[in-house]
């Protein structure tokens, strides 16, 4: 036999769907709770749930469930007047049962604000009814915004200038909910291919800056006023014009700093796998380009990722002699454990794979600056542009 407990699980777990026939309107009561279970063998404990049962029924409470007898001959207990079925009648009767009067209320004011305004949503609704009632509290701000969007479906503005009137952080604070709004309601402008919220809803955003040295005190002076180290959002950079013929990625920051002045040259902060935002810098495709990065495998790694983008980079002092020359045996932080094939030469994937096997590591910055200088003299003094 069914226990109370058992019929409050069963009662809450139909909740959902008793929310969605509010929407749907289609009849949800009367609702039996199903139960196939017999009546317990032991005498007293049966007696005990069965009164269970009966003091939270309606014939007790006046709402809740409703219990049809039926007179069972048992095999252990003889004759005894047991639930046939039990129901919920109404939905008064259902909610006032699981304490959800005031919130189906709610739900149901918040529902037909949202559908009067939106009504594509509906089926959303339908599909997450406590997603409408999680934000219970917020459903005017959010239509708000709603609305905004629907209106300038590209604002091309930041967060924060949009001229909507919630609070000046409702919108970074509820992305969740308003990307599955906005991706209903302005379907045809939502960048689907995007997974970042301003990006995908043609917002302005706080862009990765990209950190340069002009390496050319001439250029520096006729371009910027001799300022020489900059950093700038990366959508400039990549409209960038400078009379240069070469460009140095380099993975470390001091490394950047102290890199010794070059004609018609400069030289970015790769950081690291940080790289990846200068994938669209196309005009460096038509520099002399080279990459340099630690001597471990992390730095062959973000080697051959750059020269996926920019297939003319060459590595500079990643050479085995330069490793030999000021290597102190010092070991990575991991263990490498990439195992796809890498864009590299022979003789960079030789290293690579032996930095790899003995999880050495060299820093950059552990290589003299005078050494640095010499090899980049030598370098430059082969570079010719197409």
């Amino acid at each position: 036999m069914i226990t109370a407990d058992e019929i409050k699980k069963k009662a809450e777990n139909i909740y959902i769907e008793y929310l969605k026939s509010v929407v749907t309107k289609e009849p949800f009561f009367p609702k039996v709770v199903r139960s196939n279970k017999s009546a317990s063998s032991d005498f007293n404990k049966m007696r005990k749930e069965l009164a269970e049962v009966i003091e939270h029924s309606k014939d007790r409470k006046n709402y809740g469930y409703t219990i049809i007898y039926k007179q069972i001959n048992t095999r252990n207990h003889g004759i005894q007047s047991l639930p046939e079925e039990i129901s919920f009648q109404s939905e008064i009767d259902f909610l006032k049962y699981l304490l959800k009067e005031k919130e189906v209320e709610k739900f149901k004011e918040d529902c037909a604000s949202i559908l009067s305004q939106f009504p594509e949503l509906r089926d959303w609704i339908i599909k997450y009814p406590l997603k409408v009632i999680d934000n219970y509290s917020e459903w005017d701000s959010l239509l708000k915004v709603c609305k905004y969007f629907k209106s300038n479906p590209n604002p091309n503005l930041y967060i924060r200038e949009l001229p909507v009137q919630v609070h000046t952080k409702f919108i970074e604070k509820n992305k969740t909910i308003i990307r599955e709004l906005l991706d209903i309601i302005v379907e045809k402008y939502v960048q689907q291919s995007e997974k970042d919220f301003e990006k995908r809803f043609n917002l302005k955003y706080a862009e990765p800056t990209v950190r340069f040295r002009i390496l050319d005190k001439n250029v520096s002076q006729q371009y910027f006023s001799g300022i020489d180290d900059l950093s700038i959002p990366v959508s400039q950079f990549e409209h960038l014009k400078l009379p240069v013929k070469r460009a140095f990625v380099i993975e470390n920051k001091m490394n950047v700093l102290t890199f010794p002045a070059m004609s018609e040259t400069i030289v970015l902060f790769g950081m690291g796998y940080g790289v990846e935002i200068l994938k669209n810098v196309r005009w460096l495709s038509r520099v002399e380009l080279f990459y340099w990065g630690d001597f471990d495998a992390d730095g062959f790694q973000i080697l051959s990722q750059f020269r996926g983008y920019f297939p003319h980079t060459r590595s500079i002092l990643m050479d085995k002699s330069t490793f030999y020359k000021f290597f102190e045996k010092e070991s990575s932080r991991s263990p490498a454990k990439v195992t796809t094939i890498l864009n590299l030469t022979n003789e960079e994937q030789e290293l690579y794979e032996l930095l790899k096997a003995n999880n050495w590591r060299l820093e950059q910055e552990k290589i003299q600056i005078d050494y640095v200088r010499k090899k980049c003299e030598n370098t430059a003094c082969f570079i010719t542009i197409p």
